[in-house]
């Protein structure tokens, strides 16, 4: 058993990663330390600045574990990999863990390339970002194409040179063509390439006057069109820098700029993503685990959660406040960069105005996001006052749950409660049964018995958090709703209203009709049909209802039958493989009544010499 005061007493004066589990051994948290002993004990001392966070943390710890390292450093790696391994509910968790997109451009082969990449390797190609999206890659690269007139078409290089015909682009000018031979040649097409990269490295004023020169020989050699060329591209080139926000043309390091807005409830963090002296890209996280942190702590855990999962490493972070944990981040990304990482907070000049205005870019994210919410309650609060009006129910219908039955010819009977709090899917609170007393495709009687059965456990948890036996948090069919849905018609509606009234259930309840074609069409109620409008928002509302409980109990059926069919004495009969067991337990629906059916039976559904094998297995003496 663990004891608590033990533990902390034998903690090691080590560097760490401590793991905390909860009752059910759930990892709940993942911290690193300098010196175990003195990091962990704090958890459990007395200390009125504790903030909300460590609090609900400390009192839902059962026990702790911990892992000694060699130095803090390690400690601090091995702590990001359990954190992106086992997403503990009290670490904060970035959603976007994907890799971001770079530009490559292939200058290590003989007739580079240029694509879009999600890695960063050392093969001796250039990569460009990373950039935000991959619009923003897609959109570059479009740019560079229509200006340097390249190839993107899967010819290779020079493999495919003078083998068929230029294709379209060659004729509306928007491919120099280097699959005909003797239209421009290796040197030629590498230096074309060497332009591209330093297009994208941002020397667009060494390009420009390169490129103005080359225009002002060929007007003076009377080479007029290649001269237009060249001035389009000069013109291009421009408008393209026009629309990039130019940070300092003088100090062109690589920068991430990092910013955060802390409300009541979440933080939203901004990432910008400055690249030869321009932004080149954005990314934005809002995250609700990380409220209760302290700037210092928040930025700490999102820098090391953030650049674990990125391939590239900036040689400078700009950041609005100090972090605690500094030099051991910077050594730490200094040591996977191969290079040194300075963290910056500025307090004048232009670098200082950057991280304002990626601030002001925070606050605007949680402002949005205030207004959205907003709408979005009010979206929600709308359709259930429409529903209430449209119905005539006596209060707003703040739970709705639905249900559906699901069986193939009766076998494998299951139901499904999907539930919509204000107007919005509460997946958590779904529910899923296996019918246990009706045998064969009846679904009034299967429906009964789902609603009997749901009442029944909301009745069972009321006792018992009446007697303190339960939290109410706990209870799984509590609240109880305002409002039932039935995927079926009039037989389903009259089926459930018995059994309502039986157990003394008062709760609207209204069927979910179809028409011929297996469409929604409407509602019907004890006092007949409720006409509703295709276009109506309530009808719009009932069909997303119907399709969620509908696919809801398809999939838990599948399931259930998937498992059925892969786990049963079918599999030790010989011939017997997959297919034709599925055929056996869809025709005969249990093991069961295959092992009363007799020969002839059994031949109705598989061939003959299968259907002896059957026979013998469960017929055989002995």
């Amino acid at each position: 058993m663990f004891n608590l005061e033990e533990e902390l007493k034998n903690l090691p004066e080590q560097p760490g990663v401590y793991i905390m589990h909860n009752k059910d051994g759930e990892i709940i948290y993942v911290g690193k330390a300098k010196i175990l002993k003195n990091r962990v004990r704090q958890y459990f001392q007395k200390n009125k600045n504790h903030s909300p966070k460590v609090l609900a943390m400390v009192s839902n710890i059962a026990y702790f574990e911990y892992i000694v390292t060699d130095t803090e450093i390690e400690a601090l790696v091995l702590e990001c990999n359990l954190i992106k391994k086992h997403r503990p509910k009290y670490n904060i968790l970035l959603k976007d863990d994907k890799q971001y997109p770079y530009i490559k451009v292939t200058i290590n082969e003989e007739y580079p390339r240029i694509f879009m990449s999600r890695t960063l390797k050392k093969d001796g190609a250039k990569y460009f970002g990373p950039y935000a999206s991959m619009q923003t890659v897609k959109g570059t690269i479009d740019i560079v194409q229509k200006i340097f007139k390249i190839p993107l078409c899967r010819r290779s290089f020079p493999d495919d040179i003078g083998k068929g015909r230029p294709c379209l682009n060659y004729h509306i000018d928007r491919c120099f063509a280097p699959c005909i031979f003797g239209k421009i040649f290796k040197d030629e097409y590498r230096k074309i390439f060497f332009e591209i990269c330093s297009f994208l490295e941002g020397n667009h004023e060494k390009l420009i006057s390169d490129l103005t020169d080359k225009m002002a020989v060929a007007s003076k050699n009377t080479e007029y069109e290649k001269a237009a060329a060249l001035r389009d591209k000069i013109s291009a080139i421009k408008n393209f820098e026009e629309k990039q926000k130019v940070i300092n043309a003088n100090k062109q390091t690589d920068t991430d700029v990092i910013a955060f807005y802390m409300d009541q409830s979440n933080v939203f963090a901004e990432i910008f993503y400055v690249r030869m002296g321009r932004i080149t890209g954005r990314k934005s996280y809002r995250i609700d685990a990380a409220k209760y942190l302290e700037p210092t702590e928040f930025l700490s855990d999102f820098l090391k959660q953030y650049y674990a999962e990125s391939d590239y490493i900036p040689s400078e972070i700009l950041l609005q406040e100090k972090v605690s944990d500094e030099k051991l981040i910077s050594e730490w990304l200094g040591g996977r960069k191969g290079k040194k990482v300075a963290f910056t907070v500025p307090q004048k000049g232009y670098k200082k105005s950057l991280v304002d205005m990626v601030k002001k870019n925070a606050e605007i994210s949680a402002e949005n996001y205030r207004i959205s919410g907003l709408k979005l309650a009010e979206s929600r609060n709308k359709i259930t006052a429409e529903i209430a009006k449209k119905l005539k129910l006596e209060h707003l219908p703040i739970r709705i749950e639905s249900y559906d039955i699901s069986n193939i010819q009766g076998a494998d009977n299951v139901a499904s409660m999907v539930v919509f709090v204000n107007g919005k899917p509460s997946k958590k609170d779904y529910r899923n049964f296996n019918i246990k007393s009706v045998d064969g495709a009846n679904d009034y009687l299967a429906m009964q018995e789902v609603i009997y059965r749901r009442f029944r456990h909301a009745k069972e948890e009321e006792n018992l958090i009446n007697k303190g036996e339960m939290e109410s948090i706990k209870a799984k069919f509590l609240p109880l709703p305002d409002l039932i849905l039935l995927d079926g018609g009039k037989g389903h509606l009259s089926s459930v209203l018995e059994i309502m009234e039986s157990i003394d259930v008062d709760v609207p309840v209204f069927g979910m009709v179809k028409d011929n074609k297996h469409k929604t069409r409407g509602l019907i109620s004890k006092d007949g049909e409720v006409s509703l409008s295709p276009t109506d928002s309530v009808f719009r509302f009932i069909v997303n209802v119907q399709e969620e409980v509908h696919k809801t109990a398809i999939g838990y059926h599948r399931n259930k039958r998937s498992k059925r069919i892969a786990n049963s004495e079918l599999d030790e009969i010989k011939g017997i493989g997959k297919a034709k067991k599925s055929k056996l337990l869809t025709h005969f629906k249990s093991v069961q009544n295959i092992k009363n059916a007799d020969i002839s039976e059994l031949e109705k559904v598989i061939d003959r010499l299968s259907a002896k094998n059957v026979y013998e297995h469960f017929n055989s003496e002995g």
